[in-house]
């Protein structure tokens, strides 16, 4: 009896810890997939910053280094078609819109040198080709537009001594001057010889000369910029992943009365912090356009490859007057009058020339400015409004259509007969639409990787991990459960099943049995 005991406790011992063993192990396992369903996402995302940040050799760097895309940009020219009215009869200025005049361009970094704090810096290069075959018209197409040169100078001398507004008078008289220029398409682009330049390149003191001798709204801009940006790379901190460091070696722009407006905390426009959510604001800048430029939110589109990607536009009152956007009192450091809710000025970006900027077709300002002129159709936000489509978890940009139009605030300066009659207005010179269509199947092959495999990945591996371990930890339990009835019956002896007999007690008399 004691032999069969010690064998029952022995086998009831190893049973129980075989068996308690599944159990921990089963629910081992479920804790493992409630781990994976909270940090997964937090690991996928390490992996993420690992790949997008820019490092010497990796992919990342070099889509980055020269982007296997096709950006183009499309000019749109306003053609004053009655500049002798205007300026003689005093009548209302019809344009007509030539266009687009469009140019493929090839993006690459140049002089890229990385450096210890974690930033990498470059010279951008753009090259322009003119494309016949999607343009409306020619290079060599003649328009007829303002002159800016000779009416940023008249503006500025507004303020100055009559003696000095007259001899300017004579001076544009000898030359011939005039407030209107015909130049084509491709001189109005990327630069004519001005006579008001000419003359300024040798009788303007040293320190306040222009830095160029012919006149172009994108003058010098056909080729490797001058001008050294750095950025963060993302390997010290992925939240300022493509975020402008310093631009020319300045951490911020000095033009403006705040940090805020001064920051170039922006980025180029191609790359972005990973991670964004439709709560993020998103930051461009550009040299043009004299400021960092906020972008919001709008919403959630199909890009490439049918990879989701957010929509950020900027918010509808980005270029609203101090009334309307108290936050721009800081872009208008000379204090009232300001640029007119729906213009950004931009003067002091541009040698105090009075160029303002505002969306195309007056787009978000008052109508008023647009039927000033005749010839311009109201704005329809799909085709005039600015935008980038930002890829949320890897931050890249998929298409944009960076669109602004380039306006000149003419004043009108009695003193200076050229001008006597011009009435103060905001003219149109052009506008253009910059940025790409789409991504190639290289780069939006990783982006479908990074959207669409995580979430399955997470889902399918807690799901095995649930019903793995759920399983075993049912067999456990029964086993257990079974294990236990089979033990206990182990330690009963053979033959006592029942009650046992007592053999002591007396048998009636009248049931023995007789012989």
């Amino acid at each position: 009896m004691k032999g069969r005991e010690k064998l029952c406790a022995k086998l009831s011992s190893a049973f129980l810890r075989k068996w308690w063993f599944v159990v921990a192990a089963s629910v081992g396992i479920i804790l493992f997939g409630v781990i994976v369903i909270i940090f997964f996402s937090s690991w996928v995302n390490l992996v993420i910053n690992h790949e997008v940040t820019l490092r010497n050799g990796s992919q990342s760097f070099g889509w980055w280094a020269k982007p296997p895309v096709v950006p183009m940009i499309k000019v749109y020219i306003y053609n004053v078609t009655n500049a002798d009215e205007f300026l003689n009869n005093g009548s209302k200025p019809v344009v007509d819109e030539l266009g687009p005049y469009v140019y493929v361009e090839k993006w690459e970094k140049k002089n890229i040198k990385f450096h210890d704090n974690g930033t990498v810096s470059f010279n951008q290069e753009k090259i322009y080709t003119f494309d016949e075959s999607l343009s409306a018209g020619l290079e060599d197409d003649v328009v007829v537009v303002p002159n800016i040169p000779m009416l940023s100078a008249t503006s500025q001398s507004k303020h100055a001594a009559r003696f000095l507004r007259l001899a300017m008078a004579s001076i544009m008289d000898i030359l011939k001057i005039k407030p209107f220029v015909e130049v084509s398409v491709g001189q109005l682009l990327w630069g004519y010889e001005d006579p008001l330049l000419k003359l300024a390149k040798d009788v303007v003191p040293k320190e306040q000369k222009l830095p160029y001798e012919e006149f172009g709204l994108m003058y010098n801009k056909n080729g490797t910029s001058k001008d050294t940006v750095t950025l963060f790379t993302g390997a010290a901190d992925i939240t300022k992943y493509g975020l402008i460091d310093k631009f020319n070696g300045q951490s911020h722009l000095t033009h403006y009365t705040s940090d805020k407006c001064n920051s170039l905390m922006g980025s180029d426009g191609s790359i972005f912090p990973p991670h964004l959510t439709k709560n993020s604001t998103i930051y461009v800048y550009d040299k043009d356009l004299c400021r960092i430029l906020p972008l919001v939110y709008e919403k959630t589109v199909k890009g490439s490859d049918d990879i989701p990607a957010f929509r950020f536009t900027p918010p509808l009152n980005v270029f609203g007057d101090v009334d309307e956007n108290p936050e721009n009192l800081c872009f208008c450091p000379h204090g009232p009058p300001c640029a007119p809710s729906g213009f950004f000025n931009v003067s002091l970006c541009q040698y105090d020339s009075p160029i303002l900027l505002s969306f195309p077709h007056f787009y978000l300002a008052n109508d008023s400015y647009r039927t000033a002129l005749d010839g311009i159709t109201p704005p329809e936000p799909e085709k005039h409004k600015f935008y980038i489509d930002v890829q949320p978890v890897m931050g890249t940009a998929m298409s944009a259509k960076a669109r602004v139009q380039i306006n000149l605030a003419v004043s009108q300066v009695v003193d200076i007969k050229q001008v006597a009659t011009f009435p103060d207005i905001i003219f149109p010179i052009m506008w253009f639409e910059e940025g790409l269509d789409g991504l190639p199947k290289e780069m939006t092959g990783l982006m479908g990787l990074a959207t669409t495999v995580p979430p399955i990945a997470r889902a399918a591996l807690a799901g095995v991990l649930f019903v793995m371990g759920a399983v075993l930890l049912l067999i456990a339990v029964w086993r257990l459960v079974r294990g236990a009835n089979r033990l206990s019956s182990l330690h009963l002896a053979p033959g006592h099943v029942g009650p046992p007999t007592n053999k002591n007690k007396d048998v009636p008399m009248g049931n023995v049995p007789r012989n």
